[in-house]
């Protein structure tokens, strides 16, 4: 994956991404350290710092990952990534087009229920619209939530796979993905 590509600083009207550095962990696990945000997620412990710090590896490691941060007060909100970028004919959608999967988003909850959510992934979309013609996201089948985000979005669910997050135990996820031919307000 080409890190200037998957990591890229963007920003709209609500939030501003850039790239995730290993400086930002201590105040990125200050917001992953709510239990509540984990609830739905698989992995629910996630708050602990032992295992957020596996995740938070992970995310390093990714060379897509992004720190999302409030564009008007400058709080850091949480964190997304980019990953399985594939050429097409094969890779995470299979036999198809050239993708790559938006996930392992986390907000805190200040942000929850409003525009932010929405607004982050309209921004990773545009983004990676530059690049691949379908997005792919793995959602936990439990996390009625993200789900429902998903919907939302109108990202189209396509079936369920068992994914291993890094360093965590497999779960099944719901897969979810979005065509750039679908997005009007994508050029």
């Amino acid at each position: 994956m080409q890190t200037t590509t998957w990591q890229p600083t963007i920003e709209c009207a609500l939030v501003r991404c850039r790239p995730l550095t290993p400086d930002d962990f201590e105040a990125l696990y200050a917001v992953a350290s709510d239990p509540l945000i984990w609830e739905q997620h698989p992995n629910r412990d996630r708050y602990q710092r032992e295992v957020f710090a596996t995740y938070f590896r992970g995310a390093i490691e990714s060379n897509g990952a992004l720190l999302v941060v409030h564009k008007e007060s400058g709080a850091i909100m949480g964190s997304s990534r980019f990953y399985d970028f594939a050429e097409g004919s094969g890779g995470v959608a299979g036999s198809g087009p050239r993708c790559v999967s938006i996930g392992y988003t986390f907000i805190a909850r200040k942000y929850w229920g409003g525009e932010y959510n929405r607004a982050l992934k309209g921004l990773m979309l545009s983004h990676a619209f530059q690049f691949v013609e379908r997005v792919v996201f793995h959602v936990g089948v439990n996390n009625r939530r993200s789900r429902r985000a998903m919907e939302k979005l109108g990202a189209k669910l396509v079936g369920e796979t068992d994914i291993s997050y890094y360093g965590e135990p497999s779960n099944l996820n719901a897969v979810y993905w979005i065509d750039k031919a679908d997005r009007a307000d994508v050029a």
